[in-house]
């Protein structure tokens, strides 16, 4: 009995003797394994879907979405919210990765000299943000955030929106040709300030 089980097949006795035939084996488990993980990647649009109620950002946030990244905000904010208690009582629910499906480059941020922005949408009013903005002192006294006065002076500059908002839609924003050709329009006659605001206004409005 002992005799057939040694002839039939390849032993493990072989397999550990043989350096050469343990490195086979273990590339070919390896590149199975590999391809069963990687390749229905690549029939996937997507690895993570947007939550629910998750909209692409409107002519004018992308606006100002440009120009919070200029002007280094996330320097200074994060826009994550971290799964601990201490967190999600200040800041409300924790973030999970489908509400960035539309962010190119995220602005998580690694630091936070000011507060979490992940959820500011709503918590004030534009006037707020406005005054903020211009001078933040006037409604933190304590801030020592730098004012941003400049930004009611300078317009939206929207003629660049149509081919920022087609490379967005390449990388998944789902925006209408409509949406794209009448973007340049849609931020006529606004100001930085305006575009700042209501890219904050709309942050985190999804899971209140």
């Amino acid at each position: 009995m002992a005799e057939n089980q040694k002839s039939g097949g390849m032993s493990h006795e072989k397999i550990e003797t043989s350096n050469f035939l343990m490195i086979v084996l273990i590339l070919i488990v390896l590149l199975f394994g590999g391809m069963v993980e990687i390749v229905p990647l690549f029939f996937q649009k997507s690895t993570t879907q947007p939550v629910e109620g998750l909209k692409p950002y409107t002519a004018l946030q992308v606006a100002g979405r440009d120009v919070y990244v200029r002007e280094g905000c996330y320097n200074c904010h994060s826009q994550m919210i971290r799964p601990f208690r201490a967190e999600t009582l200040r800041y409300g629910p924790y973030s999970v990765a489908g509400e960035f499906v539309y962010d190119h480059p995220f602005q998580w941020g690694s630091k936070r000299t000011g507060p979490d922005l992940a959820r500011v949408g709503g918590r004030y009013s534009d006037e707020w943000h406005r005054i903020h903005l211009n001078n933040p002192r006037d409604v933190v006294p304590e801030s020592n955030m730098p004012a941003y006065a400049w930004l009611e002076k300078n317009a939206v500059d929207g003629a660049s929106l149509p081919a920022h908002m087609k490379g967005l839609r390449t990388l998944g924003a789902p925006y209408s040709d409509e949406e794209i050709a009448k973007a340049t329009e849609d931020v006529k006659g606004k100001t930085e300030l305006d575009a700042v605001i209501a890219y904050l206004q709309g942050m985190g409005i999804h899971r209140k």
